[in-house]
């Protein structure tokens, strides 16, 4: 009992102390899954709105493999991308495996789903009236669609938060590709993952700290949009 109390009280130290090797951590860890959720919104939004106002063929399927990929083994996306950018593999010539580039790209991919998923459930919930109402109005088929995307701008933020969440918490996939190179490809899950290996808990503990309130911030984020779009949709 002593250990973890001791524990504790070591890894709040680093925390009120700044120490640089856990600065350094964090900042990676936001970096790294910032930019991949970036990515995977810029092509996962409009994918999820294309869904959601189109009617073509294959939509049936597309939804489906978006619905089902929201739940992709980590460590499976995690070996796609190693073959991809391993030295014998199509983009080995790219020299990005074992960099935070990697790590960007197998984050990028295991979000973007979510995205797309829940930003294609957000426009498919908008009242149809709201588009009848635009037609009418002489608006073109772009501006109805952005008309439409408004009124799911809620449900559309949630999505690319819940991807946050997901690239946060990840731990699998950018252990495979990224490698853990201590002060290069080492992020917040990982060093956990690590040091709790190695019995350095107190670093551990603190990253975790760390983690958790950053767990916690984006869940109070995600649910005051949901209720913000409540509120609005009972209005």
């Amino acid at each position: 009992m002593d250990f973890i109390v001791e524990g504790f009280a070591q890894a709040f130290s680093l925390i009120i102390h700044l120490d640089p090797e856990l600065l350094n951590i964090i900042v990676l860890s936001l970096e790294v899954s910032g930019i991949a959720l970036i990515v995977a919104s810029c092509l996962g939004v409009p994918a999820g709105s294309a869904l959601g106002l189109k009617k073509f063929r294959g939509r049936g399927l597309l939804i489906s493999l978006s619905n089902a990929f929201m739940g992709l083994p980590p460590v499976v996306v995690g070996l796609f991308v190693y073959l991809l950018l391993s030295r014998r593999g199509p983009l080995g010539f790219m020299g990005l495996l074992y960099s935070p580039s990697a790590m960007i790209v197998a984050q990028a991919i295991l979000i973007f789903p979510i995205v797309t998923s829940l930003c294609h459930s957000a426009v498919v919930s908008v009242d149809p009236i709201i588009r009848q109402a635009a037609f009418t109005l002489g608006a073109t088929p772009w501006q109805t669609s952005l008309t439409v995307m408004r009124e799911a701008r809620y449900g559309i933020l949630s999505g690319i938060i819940a991807g946050l969440g997901r690239a946060m918490g990840e731990v699998g996939a950018i252990l495979i590709v990224g490698g853990n190179i201590a002060g290069y490809t080492r992020v917040m899950t990982t060093t956990i993952a690590l040091e709790t290996d190695k019995g350095n808990f107190e670093l551990a503990l603190a990253l975790g700290i760390i983690l958790v309130i950053i767990s916690v911030l984006i869940n109070i984020g995600l649910h005051l949009i949901q209720r913000k779009g409540m509120v609005k949709i009972l209005r």
